[in-house]
């Protein structure tokens, strides 16, 4: 067994001299090529012979010929310097000692080129022919059987620095930072060797670390040996971690109007934490979010000196301080409608948010408003909010007002919110009209893990509700209720192409015999986002022939989409079958089935939806859409 010189550069004072040779021998190598290089540049497979109709001014002085598998021909084709002479010398005179000495160094060369590919043991043959005509240039055929690709056999990452002394020392997230860079090297054993991917994985290891902590790092010595009789690469990695870099000071750049403390609150890390890109990116995620700011770049001061207490860079652009937003829209559930939300971000130069929206359409007018401090510690904010809302569908009109207070807490992945509400409800239909007053204390969560969470391909949210509160009805006693709501959807790729989504929601309001709740806490289905074929809130118990709310839910949907054309990757086709109702109890609900197909445009916005669905109880097809636009 003979291994050959490393490919990539040796550790220590050997390395060195081997990196000086090896950039001593790339200039050596232009300067002689220069002849070749500088007659400018080309394509693959431009050196195969002139077409019948062209001149003989324009013939080639040679014919090159490179029988080969096709990605390694192109690869030849487009460096070799003989193949440079073939495109490039077209009607100038190169002399016999020229071509000669061309072909001669082919061989090497072709060993070089492959060897970048992974292959080291090549069989190859070059053969001068003569012209086959006065006029014509003569050919030369270079036949390359490329053997077997060299593959990794055995890779060693090892660790210097802090890192090493560190993991040495016990230190489970050390370790665990080691083990990650071990694991996630991108040329495992067993996997094709080639320069390319050898330098790509070096750089995507060492950026992996630095994102781990170690901004700093940096390889201090990478070799690859080559077995060519073992088709064999051994891979050999040290590299110098330097410090872990932990918070220190916080700078903030750009703030006019709004707080440093609310900039401050959002980081959600002591000083003296590792420093993460995850950590960056969330923190940095956590301010656009908020709502204040336009524009946020969170960055780390990288001097090693200062990794113990490193300065955290925040860069950021304020948002205006009012908004002014109309907008106009149209949907199958409510029909068009138009709409004005105000948004003030410091409330009479406190940090305070308010948010006004109101809007009116065929079916729905409502007005919801908010008024909230800025993000403090632990990302909580205190609300104090409104709405008044009224419904109409064919067989009644639902309005109800809220008041509530409470306080929310948003992450990345979690959001959560508990308030306090009294709310009044008020159901009119052509033979009566009742109402319900409650008070109830509730709480809302929502979990996330999505790949997008604006356009999502894989992962799931989760939504849970849950309420007991005190009502008084017009028409019924008084009394508690509780009540408990949850929707669960998840995203999946389904092989290359395809795409699936499904949706479960289930909910319960409990009620003692004689009591009623306010409508807006009870349910019905049927619309856009829940039993597609069947018209919005058309989903429900029916009494005396008219549908209302009921105290229970059940729905669930099944999608499938994929792209159209992968030249259009953003329009999507999608098949779906929905099922569900809102009743009395679960016990008799009887799901209506609704199915059929639809268009997806997956825009920078949200996904626009288009659908046309058939209603199995209804039979009747009915057009699912919706469209707005802000101004």
């Amino acid at each position: 067994m003979k291994p050959r010189a490393p490919v990539a550069p040796a550790r220590g004072a050997a390395a060195g001299w081997r990196a000086r040779a090896a950039a001593l021998l790339v200039a050596l190598s232009a300067l002689g090529l220069g002849g070749c290089a500088m007659l400018g540049g080309a394509g693959a497979g431009a050196g195969r012979a002139a077409g019948p109709g062209a001149e003989a001014a324009a013939a080639p002085v040679v014919r090159v010929e490179v029988d080969a598998p096709a990605p390694l021909r192109d690869l030849l084709e487009n460096h070799l310097d003989l193949s440079r002479l073939a495109r490039l010398s077209r009607g100038d005179a190169v002399t016999d000692t020229e071509l000669q000495r061309l072909v001669d160094a082919a061989p090497a060369q072709v060993r070089d080129l492959l060897q970048t590919e992974g292959y080291f043991r090549p069989q190859l043959a070059v053969q001068r022919q003569p012209a086959a005509a006065p006029g014509l240039p003569e050919t030369v055929v270079l036949r390359v059987t490329p053997g077997p690709r060299v593959q990794i056999a055995r890779v060693t990452i090892e660790a210097e620095g802090a890192l090493e002394q560190a993991q040495v020392a016990g230190d489970e997230r050390a370790r665990g930072v080691l083990a990650d860079l071990r694991g996630s090297w991108p040329l495992p054993v067993g996997s094709r060797f080639r320069n390319a991917d050898w330098s790509d994985a070096k750089s995507a290891a060492l950026a992996r670390l630095r994102g781990a902590g170690y901004a700093a790092a940096t390889w201090s010595g990478t070799a690859a040996e080559i077995d060519d009789e073992q088709h064999g690469a051994r891979l050999f990695l040290v590299v110098d971690s330097g410090p872990l870099f932990r918070s220190g000071t916080i700078q903030v750049e750009g703030l006019q109007q709004q707080d440093a403390a609310t900039v401050q609150a959002l980081a959600g890390f002591r000083p003296g934490t590792p420093v993460t890109e995850a950590l960056l990116l969330d923190y940095q995620e956590r301010l656009l979010k908020a709502g204040l700011f336009e524009s946020v770049t969170v960055s780390l001061d990288v001097d090693p000196a200062l990794a113990d207490a490193a300065t955290l860079q925040v860069r950021l652009r304020e948002a205006p301080v009012q908004v002014y937003t109309v907008g106009v829209g149209i949907s199958a559930n409510t029909g068009p409608r138009a709409s004005l939300e105000h948004v003030y971000r410091r409330v009479f130069g406190h940090a305070v948010s308010s948010n006004n929206k109101l809007e009116l359409g065929r079916v729905r007018q409502a007005w919801a408003g908010e008024v909230s401090t800025h993000p403090g510690e632990r990302f909580g904010r205190w609300l104090v909010g409104g709405a008044i809302e009224r419904l109409v569908s064919d067989d009644d009109v639902v309005t109800s007002q809220r008041l509530r207070a409470g306080r929310a807490q948003d992450t990345r992945s979690l959001e959560q919110l508990a308030f306090a509400e009294v709310e009044r409800g008020v159901r009119s239909t052509d033979a009566a009209e009742a109402s319900t007053i409650a008070v109830s204390a509730n709480y809302h969560v929502t979990w996330r893990q999505l790949d997008s969470v604006l356009l999502p391909t894989e992962g799931y949210t989760l939504s849970l509700q849950g309420g007991v509160g005190h009502s008084r009805g017009s028409d019924s006693k008084r009394g508690l209720f509780t009540r408990a709501y949850g929707r669960l959807t998840a995203y999946r790729p389904l092989g290359q192409s395809w795409y699936a989504q499904a949706r479960i929601e289930v909910g319960q309001v409990f009620l003692p015999s004689g009591v009623a709740a306010p409508e807006s806490q009870l349910f019905r289905a049927g619309g856009d986002d829940s039993v597609r074929g069947y018209a919005y809130r058309s989903l429900g118990p029916v009494t005396d022939g008219v549908v209302g709310s009921g105290p229970v839910l059940l729905t669930g949907s099944l999608e499938l989409a994929r792209p159209f054309v992968a030249s259009m990757p953003s329009l999507w086709g999608a098949v779906f079958v929905d099922a569900g109702r809102a009743g009395s109890a679960f016990g008799t609900l009887s799901p209506a089935l609704g199915y059929g197909a639809g268009i997806r445009w997956r825009s920078p916005v949200g996904p626009l939806r288009l659908d046309l669905a058939w209603g199995q109880e209804v039979r009747k097809l009915r057009l699912h859409f919706s469209v707005g636009i802000a101004f």
